[in-house]
């Protein structure tokens, strides 16, 4: 069932947002989060299976029909501290191949570089099941986005093969929190609270340093396609823009959706949300297009 886009956005800001909030303990916040999960509907003939890759806990979804050639790692945004497998799972029937979504180590416990380590150990664990890097797209939402970039940024300089894709949502990128659109669309954003992610991007960063750690001001030169979506209204639009226009500058494909009065992390509520279908389809279109040319 679709919603208005005003109900979806009373959703967002009364369901979800709270649970990102610092007003409620972490573990409390982890278990509604997920539990989230089952209030937004999964796709529509998808299947879900459990595993591992790499020896990190990780759901495949994938919708009857969808064996590849290419497969998707998607890493789930929240905050670093939150967030699973189980409150993103309605991403995951666009991309038409499987889509394996890692349950990460997360903040404070498992500070960086663990969530990097393990979207790695992913990545190399489908590589070694036969899967070209060409093949593999590499896709996440907000913190999730951030991670997506630091592993892009390792691989290329190890030296390894590339993914073939890039599709990063509302990608939370400057741990420094110095974008404008922090403070300009406070009140816009029905998901996220500028005064939360002080405490989070600590959490995660600890005492580490790197360009892992500050993707927007590492070289992003040699990096494949990169698909990016975000919302006018989302408090992290600053760091999409920039990321957008340092793409370009480094001359990089890349592709944006800067989608009017959307909120952060919008497509999560993809099956309820006409504009988040529209994002997602067109997303899992430009990963497939890009990961099976020709």
């Amino acid at each position: 069932m679709r919603l208005p886009r005003a109900a979806a956005r009373l959703l967002a800001s009364v369901v979800i947002a709270p649970l990102l909030s610092p007003r409620l303990p972490l573990p409390v916040r982890r278990t509604l989060l997920d539990a989230t999960g089952h209030v937004v509907p999964g796709p529509r003939g998808t299947r879900r299976s459990r595993g591992a890759l790499g020896g990190v806990p990780t759901e495949r979804v994938a919708a009857r029909g969808s064996g590849g050639p290419h497969q998707v790692l998607y890493l789930h945004g929240g905050g670093y501290q939150t967030g699973s497998p189980r409150s993103h799972r309605g991403l995951g029937r666009a991309a038409g191949a499987p889509v394996h979504v890692p349950h990460y180590r997360r903040a404070p416990e498992s500070p960086y570089p663990a969530a990097v380590d393990d979207a790695a150990a992913a990545y190399h664990a489908l590589r070694a099941a036969g899967h070209t890097s060409q093949h593999i797209a590499l896709a996440g939402d907000s913190a999730g986005g951030g991670i997506v970039l630091a592993l892009l940024l390792r691989l290329r300089d190890n030296g390894e093969e590339l993914p073939g894709s890039v599709g990063l949502i509302s990608p939370w990128l400057d741990l420094e929190l110095r974008s404008p659109t922090l403070r300009a669309n406070a009140r816009t954003d029905a998901m996220l609270d500028p005064a939360w992610l002080g405490e989070a991007a600590a959490d995660y960063r600890g005492d580490a340093e790197g360009p892992e750690l500050r993707p927007l001001e590492a070289d992003l030169a040699g990096l494949p396609p990169v698909h990016v979506v975000a919302g006018t209204d989302e408090i992290l639009l600053g760091d999409a823009d920039a990321l957008v226009e340092r793409l370009r500058a480094a001359g990089g494909p890349v592709t944006y959706r800067r989608a009017e009065r959307m909120w952060h992390a919008y497509p999560v509520l993809a099956s309820m949300l006409r504009e988040a279908d529209d994002a997602v389809a067109a997303l899992g279109a430009a990963l497939r297009r890009d990961c099976t040319p020709g």
